[in-house]
Protein backbone atom coordinates (compact mmCIF):
# COMPACT_ATOMS: atom_id res chain seq x y z
CA UNK A 1 0.00 0.00 0.00
CA UNK A 2 3.06 2.49 0.40
CA UNK A 3 4.49 1.33 -3.13
CA UNK A 4 0.81 2.16 -4.50
CA UNK A 5 0.05 5.81 -2.59
CA UNK A 6 3.82 6.92 -3.65
CA UNK A 7 2.90 5.71 -7.70
CA UNK A 8 -0.36 8.29 -7.01
CA UNK A 9 1.24 10.68 -5.76
CA UNK A 10 3.40 10.18 -8.71
CA UNK A 11 1.16 9.97 -10.76
CA UNK A 12 -0.42 13.00 -9.61
CA UNK A 13 2.60 15.05 -9.84
CA UNK A 14 3.21 13.65 -13.71
CA UNK A 15 0.06 14.44 -14.77
CA UNK A 16 -0.32 18.45 -13.02
CA UNK A 17 3.35 18.89 -14.90
CA UNK A 18 2.05 17.20 -18.38
CA UNK A 19 -1.33 19.38 -18.17
CA UNK A 20 0.74 22.52 -17.80
CA UNK A 21 2.94 22.11 -20.52
CA UNK A 22 0.29 20.67 -23.17
CA UNK A 23 -1.74 23.83 -22.59
CA UNK A 24 0.80 25.95 -21.95
CA UNK A 25 -1.24 27.41 -18.43
CA UNK A 26 2.03 28.75 -16.85
CA UNK A 27 3.10 30.21 -19.83
CA UNK A 28 -0.12 32.21 -20.45
CA UNK A 29 -0.16 33.00 -16.63
CA UNK A 30 3.62 34.83 -16.75
CA UNK A 31 2.89 36.05 -20.02
CA UNK A 32 -0.34 37.32 -19.07
CA UNK A 33 1.49 38.65 -15.61
CA UNK A 34 3.92 40.72 -17.30
CA UNK A 35 1.37 42.45 -19.41
CA UNK A 36 -0.99 43.26 -16.31
CA UNK A 37 2.35 44.66 -14.79
CA UNK A 38 3.75 46.93 -17.81
CA UNK A 39 0.23 48.21 -18.95
CA UNK A 40 -1.07 48.83 -15.02
CA UNK A 41 -2.61 52.60 -14.32
CA UNK A 42 -0.32 52.48 -10.83
CA UNK A 43 2.35 49.94 -9.30
CA UNK A 44 1.37 47.81 -6.90
CA UNK A 45 3.86 47.70 -4.11
CA UNK A 46 5.09 44.62 -2.07
CA UNK A 47 3.73 45.17 0.99
CA UNK A 48 0.13 45.28 -1.60
CA UNK A 49 1.46 42.19 -3.71
CA UNK A 50 1.40 40.42 0.12
CA UNK A 51 -1.87 41.68 0.94
CA UNK A 52 -3.57 40.29 -2.23
CA UNK A 53 -1.92 37.35 -1.91
CA UNK A 54 -3.66 36.71 2.00
CA UNK A 55 -6.61 38.22 1.04
CA UNK A 56 -6.80 35.41 -2.28
CA UNK A 57 -5.58 32.74 0.56
CA UNK A 58 -8.24 33.27 2.77
CA UNK A 59 -11.30 34.35 -0.05
CA UNK A 60 -10.64 32.68 -2.63
CA UNK A 61 -8.57 29.37 -1.46
CA UNK A 62 -10.03 28.30 1.94
CA UNK A 63 -13.60 29.85 1.36
CA UNK A 64 -14.10 29.25 -2.46
CA UNK A 65 -14.87 33.07 -2.83
CA UNK A 66 -15.92 32.40 -6.56
CA UNK A 67 -19.17 30.82 -6.05
CA UNK A 68 -21.99 33.17 -5.01
CA UNK A 69 -24.62 30.72 -5.00
CA UNK A 70 -24.62 29.87 -1.19
CA UNK A 71 -25.87 26.12 -1.92
CA UNK A 72 -23.36 25.42 -4.62
CA UNK A 73 -20.38 26.81 -2.50
CA UNK A 74 -21.42 24.96 0.78
CA UNK A 75 -21.23 21.80 -1.47
CA UNK A 76 -18.07 22.44 -2.59
CA UNK A 77 -16.21 23.55 0.79
CA UNK A 78 -17.99 19.95 2.22
CA UNK A 79 -15.95 17.93 -0.75
CA UNK A 80 -12.70 19.88 -0.69
CA UNK A 81 -12.52 19.98 2.83
CA UNK A 82 -13.72 16.42 3.08
CA UNK A 83 -11.55 14.89 0.27
CA UNK A 84 -8.16 16.86 2.09
CA UNK A 85 -9.34 15.10 5.35
CA UNK A 86 -9.77 11.75 3.77
CA UNK A 87 -6.63 11.85 2.31
CA UNK A 88 -4.25 12.77 4.71
CA UNK A 89 -5.72 10.31 6.92
CA UNK A 90 -5.00 7.91 4.56
CA UNK A 91 -1.78 8.80 4.27
CA UNK A 92 -1.01 8.70 8.03
CA UNK A 93 -2.32 5.40 8.10
CA UNK A 94 -0.57 3.78 5.20
CA UNK A 95 2.49 5.28 6.32
CA UNK A 96 2.99 5.69 10.05
CA UNK A 97 0.74 3.17 11.12
CA UNK A 98 1.24 0.50 8.64
CA UNK A 99 1.08 -3.08 10.49
CA UNK A 100 -1.07 -4.73 13.62
CA UNK A 101 1.75 -3.84 15.37
CA UNK A 102 1.72 -0.06 15.54
CA UNK A 103 -1.93 0.43 16.56
CA UNK A 104 -3.15 3.07 14.86
CA UNK A 105 -4.96 6.33 17.12
CA UNK A 106 -8.63 5.95 17.37
CA UNK A 107 -9.11 9.54 16.05
CA UNK A 108 -6.72 8.82 13.07
CA UNK A 109 -9.83 6.05 11.16
CA UNK A 110 -12.71 8.54 12.71
CA UNK A 111 -11.51 11.33 11.11
CA UNK A 112 -10.63 9.33 7.83
CA UNK A 113 -14.60 8.22 7.90
CA UNK A 114 -15.84 11.67 8.53
CA UNK A 115 -13.64 12.80 5.33
CA UNK A 116 -15.27 10.65 3.62
CA UNK A 117 -18.95 10.98 4.67
CA UNK A 118 -17.95 14.85 3.72
CA UNK A 119 -16.62 13.90 0.09
CA UNK A 120 -20.15 11.87 -0.52
CA UNK A 121 -22.47 14.73 1.18
CA UNK A 122 -21.35 17.37 -0.93
CA UNK A 123 -20.65 15.54 -3.86
CA UNK A 124 -23.85 13.88 -4.44
CA UNK A 125 -25.90 16.83 -3.50
CA UNK A 126 -23.84 18.59 -6.24
CA UNK A 127 -24.42 15.57 -8.89
CA UNK A 128 -27.99 15.52 -8.21
CA UNK A 129 -29.08 18.96 -7.22
CA UNK A 130 -26.97 21.71 -7.87
CA UNK A 131 -25.55 21.43 -11.55
CA UNK A 132 -26.55 23.62 -13.66
CA UNK A 133 -27.54 21.21 -17.00
CA UNK A 134 -29.83 19.44 -14.35
CA UNK A 135 -30.95 21.40 -11.70
CA UNK A 136 -31.88 24.64 -14.37
CA UNK A 137 -32.24 22.97 -17.46
CA UNK A 138 -33.90 19.99 -16.74
CA UNK A 139 -31.43 17.55 -17.99
CA UNK A 140 -30.60 14.03 -16.80
CA UNK A 141 -28.44 13.43 -13.70
CA UNK A 142 -27.22 10.51 -15.73
CA UNK A 143 -25.87 12.31 -19.09
CA UNK A 144 -22.39 11.63 -18.66
CA UNK A 145 -19.25 13.58 -19.89
CA UNK A 146 -15.61 14.17 -20.03
CA UNK A 147 -15.40 16.96 -18.01
CA UNK A 148 -17.53 14.28 -15.24
CA UNK A 149 -14.53 12.31 -14.87
CA UNK A 150 -13.03 13.90 -11.77
CA UNK A 151 -16.45 14.20 -9.74
CA UNK A 152 -17.41 10.44 -10.85
CA UNK A 153 -13.99 9.00 -10.09
CA UNK A 154 -13.74 10.39 -6.62
CA UNK A 155 -17.15 9.69 -5.80
CA UNK A 156 -16.46 6.18 -6.74
CA UNK A 157 -13.36 5.60 -5.02
CA UNK A 158 -14.49 7.53 -1.73
CA UNK A 159 -17.97 5.46 -1.96
CA UNK A 160 -16.12 2.10 -2.57
CA UNK A 161 -13.55 2.84 0.17
CA UNK A 162 -16.44 3.33 2.84
CA UNK A 163 -17.80 0.39 1.52
CA UNK A 164 -14.87 -1.93 1.96
CA UNK A 165 -13.87 -0.24 5.26
CA UNK A 166 -17.57 -1.18 6.36
CA UNK A 167 -17.64 -4.89 5.24
CA UNK A 168 -14.03 -5.76 6.22
CA UNK A 169 -14.49 -4.42 9.92
CA UNK A 170 -17.55 -6.18 10.24
CA UNK A 171 -16.40 -9.44 8.45
CA UNK A 172 -18.53 -9.49 5.84
CA UNK A 173 -17.86 -11.41 2.21
CA UNK A 174 -17.47 -9.54 -0.34
CA UNK A 175 -15.10 -7.27 1.33
CA UNK A 176 -12.09 -8.38 -1.07
CA UNK A 177 -13.90 -7.74 -4.25
CA UNK A 178 -14.81 -4.04 -3.58
CA UNK A 179 -11.40 -3.64 -2.63
CA UNK A 180 -10.10 -4.36 -5.50
CA UNK A 181 -12.67 -2.27 -7.22
CA UNK A 182 -11.83 0.83 -4.49
CA UNK A 183 -8.50 0.35 -5.92
CA UNK A 184 -9.65 0.54 -9.78
CA UNK A 185 -11.46 3.38 -8.79
CA UNK A 186 -8.76 5.43 -6.98
CA UNK A 187 -6.10 4.66 -9.76
CA UNK A 188 -8.52 6.53 -12.17
CA UNK A 189 -8.81 9.19 -10.02
CA UNK A 190 -5.00 9.90 -9.54
CA UNK A 191 -4.15 8.25 -13.10
CA UNK A 192 -6.81 10.73 -15.25
CA UNK A 193 -5.18 14.45 -14.24
CA UNK A 194 -4.04 15.48 -17.46
CA UNK A 195 -7.81 14.68 -18.84
CA UNK A 196 -9.88 15.76 -15.62
CA UNK A 197 -10.06 18.92 -13.65
CA UNK A 198 -7.70 17.54 -10.84
CA UNK A 199 -5.40 19.73 -11.83
CA UNK A 200 -7.47 22.87 -12.13
CA UNK A 201 -7.05 23.26 -8.17
CA UNK A 202 -3.43 24.02 -8.08
CA UNK A 203 -4.28 27.03 -11.22
CA UNK A 204 -7.15 28.58 -9.63
CA UNK A 205 -4.84 30.13 -6.56
CA UNK A 206 -3.00 31.49 -9.12
CA UNK A 207 -5.34 32.98 -11.73
CA UNK A 208 -7.39 34.20 -8.60
CA UNK A 209 -4.33 35.90 -7.55
CA UNK A 210 -3.72 37.60 -10.71
CA UNK A 211 -7.24 38.32 -11.38
CA UNK A 212 -6.80 40.42 -7.80
CA UNK A 213 -3.50 42.12 -8.67
CA UNK A 214 -4.89 43.42 -12.11
CA UNK A 215 -7.73 45.03 -10.36
CA UNK A 216 -5.25 46.91 -8.28
CA UNK A 217 -3.07 48.29 -10.60
CA UNK A 218 -6.05 49.33 -13.26
CA UNK A 219 -5.83 46.86 -16.59
CA UNK A 220 -8.90 44.64 -14.89
CA UNK A 221 -7.99 42.19 -17.41
CA UNK A 222 -8.51 44.50 -20.06
CA UNK A 223 -12.52 44.72 -19.04
CA UNK A 224 -14.61 47.76 -18.94
CA UNK A 225 -14.47 49.25 -15.59
CA UNK A 226 -16.40 52.27 -13.93
CA UNK A 227 -14.74 54.86 -11.65
CA UNK A 228 -14.47 53.84 -7.92
CA UNK A 229 -14.37 57.27 -7.07
CA UNK A 230 -17.51 58.42 -8.88
CA UNK A 231 -20.61 56.69 -7.00
CA UNK A 232 -23.15 58.48 -8.92
CA UNK A 233 -21.33 57.14 -12.25
CA UNK A 234 -22.29 53.80 -10.76
CA UNK A 235 -25.41 54.40 -9.73
CA UNK A 236 -26.48 55.72 -13.13
CA UNK A 237 -25.40 52.77 -14.72
CA UNK A 238 -26.92 50.45 -12.80
CA UNK A 239 -30.11 52.30 -13.36
CA UNK A 240 -29.27 52.19 -16.71
CA UNK A 241 -29.22 48.21 -16.62
CA UNK A 242 -31.89 47.83 -14.59
CA UNK A 243 -34.49 49.65 -17.40
CA UNK A 244 -32.89 48.14 -20.12
CA UNK A 245 -33.56 44.35 -18.83
CA UNK A 246 -37.55 43.64 -19.65
CA UNK A 247 -38.82 41.59 -16.14
CA UNK A 248 -40.50 39.27 -18.70
CA UNK A 249 -37.52 39.36 -21.55
CA UNK A 250 -40.39 39.78 -24.23
CA UNK A 251 -41.82 36.44 -23.85
CA UNK A 252 -44.69 37.68 -21.83
CA UNK A 253 -43.08 34.99 -18.89
CA UNK A 254 -41.47 36.80 -15.81
CA UNK A 255 -37.92 36.64 -15.36
CA UNK A 256 -36.79 33.90 -12.43
CA UNK A 257 -33.61 34.74 -10.24
CA UNK A 258 -30.51 33.16 -11.35
CA UNK A 259 -29.97 30.46 -8.77
CA UNK A 260 -26.72 28.02 -10.21
CA UNK A 261 -24.41 30.76 -12.29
Amino acid sequence: MQTYVSLMILLVVAGTLFDVVHKGSAKYFFDNWRKTKNNGAREVGGGEIVAIAIKTGVVDVLASGEFCNTRRRIAHLLTMYGFLLYLATTVIMVFCYPTAATTTPSIVPQLWWLGGLMVCLGGYWFWFFIRVDVAAEGGTPFRLMRADLFVLSLLSSVTLGLIWAFLQARGIAGATVVFGLYIIATTVLFGSVPWSKFAHMFFKPAAAFEKRVSKANGTAENLPTLSRDDPEQQKSHSMELLRDAPMDMGLGIKREAPRHY
